[in-house]
């Protein structure tokens, strides 16, 4: 059969050449559940710092996509039995694995459902395609929910070494320009093994995964966690958080988007049933929705709302400062005070409630390798393999493994802290 008939073939500027099988991948590529991703940017308000970071969460599935075949073709020529059925499954898996997101990524994880981390999100629509595609997406459900028996799959698709970080920190390494992210996949990919049922790396690939974790702590530090990034967030959740405020005070706050009308007035909680309705009205809500009611509010005539949202399309965020150690209460109400002050020289009304919206303290946690509960494994023989912190002759290594965690403060410009 001509190869051209099987595949349909994309350009991606990160991985060149990506060949999309035709068939029921493709028609999950083409999915609106999986063409939304188009509309959220992948790395939320990263783009506030870096300008090229547009890329969106499509781009990152396919691009995950792509190297997942890289993987398990090299896996098979490294006489890894893998049946076509598992093959095919374990590209469904990587490529739904972040329909669950919400606009913005991880900026409004919890400010548009509350107790609802994506990938809870991500299972309930895989579920939903599965029933609309009679079943056939039941053993990629498996391996995603890691209840399939060849446990290697599932690690391929959320492990501390697996295809979505490989592509993300390369993706966003080059859309960012922080070379200090790249990665050397090819390396990683040629040296992975399966031992004992589980993924590790051929002892010729040490130097590789050192560079990977490395690589992923400065990408946190510098790209992840940068401190306007942590500002853009606080305050597009602060502008949510007040329009929910306003309406409880039985304010007229016309809305735009009538996904967003929904999460703002409903604001559903993911820990009890989901609905029809939470499901239907999150696979309509991505970054656009966000933008074109900032662009509305911005002319409210709440001027908390206004000028909340006139920062935010400006890029005229707080400053963050980041601390030595945790604020004490007798700091934060030092800062509140402050705060209000400034407040009523700006003309408004300083109620606990707007104090909120001008002043946040929080903290960021990184955590480049985290060896106790899944390590990546070195094997160092033919049946010897090592967890990698001990494989490594890299005193550092183990630094990394440590927990970075950094309290912050957002806060006026105008104020001294």
């Amino acid at each position: 059969m001509d190869r051209s008939t099987q595949y349909k073939i994309f350009t991606d500027p990160v991985h060149g050449f990506i060949n999309v099988p035709k068939g029921l991948i493709l028609q999950l590529l083409d999915h609106p559940y999986v063409q939304r991703l188009r509309r959220i940017r992948q790395l939320g308000l990263a783009n506030t710092v870096f300008p090229g970071a547009e890329h969106s969460r499509y781009s990152h599935a396919l691009g995950a996509l792509g190297l997942m075949q890289r993987v398990l073709n090299h896996l098979q020529e490294r006489d890894t039995t893998i049946t076509h059925q598992e093959f095919e499954s374990t590209l469904i898996a990587i490529l739904l694995h972040d329909i669950g997101h919400g606009p913005f990524s991880h900026t409004l994880e919890s400010g548009i459902i509350r107790n609802a981390h994506h990938e809870k999100i991500t299972l309930l629509l895989m579920e939903e395609l599965n029933r609309e595609f009679d079943g056939r997406l039941d053993t990629a459900i498996r391996i995603f929910k890691n209840q399939y028996p060849k446990k290697f799959l599932h690690q391929l698709i959320s492990s501390q070494l697996d295809i979505d970080r490989l592509d993300y920190l390369r993706r966003d390494s080059m859309f960012t320009g922080v070379q200090e992210g790249a990665v050397g996949i090819d390396r990683i990919i040629r040296t992975m093994r399966v031992h004992q049922g589980n993924i590790v790396i051929d002892k010729k690939g040490i130097y590789a995964i050192e560079n990977y974790i490395v690589a992923r702590r400065l990408m946190y530090m510098q790209v992840y966690l940068h401190k306007t990034v942590l500002g853009g967030d606080k305050l597009l959740l602060a502008i949510l958080k007040h329009v929910r405020h306003l309406l409880d005070n039985k304010k007229d706050v016309p809305f735009y988007s009538p996904a967003l009308e929904y999460f703002i007035k409903q604001n559903p909680d993911a820990s009890r049933r989901v609905s029809r309705k939470l499901l239907d009205s999150f696979i309509s809500l991505d970054d656009n929705d966000i933008l074109i009611s900032l662009k509305y509010w911005q002319a409210s005539k709440y001027p908390v709302l206004s000028d909340l949202c006139r920062r935010f399309l400006n890029r005229d965020f707080f400053r963050t400062t980041f601390l030595d150690k945790k604020p004490s209460e007798k700091q934060i109400r030092l800062w509140k005070q402050k705060t209000a002050r400034e407040l009523e020289q700006m003309g408004v009304s300083p109620s606990d409630t707007i104090v909120d919206c001008y002043l946040f303290y929080d903290y960021s946690l990184s955590e480049a390798y985290t060896y106790q509960t899944e390590g990546i494994w070195i094997l160092q023989g033919d049946d010897v393999a090592v967890e990698f912190s001990k494989a490594s002759d890299s005193k550092h290594i183990m630094a990394l493994t440590t927990p970075v965690i950094k309290h912050y403060v957002v806060h006026l410009k105008s104020i001294t802290l």
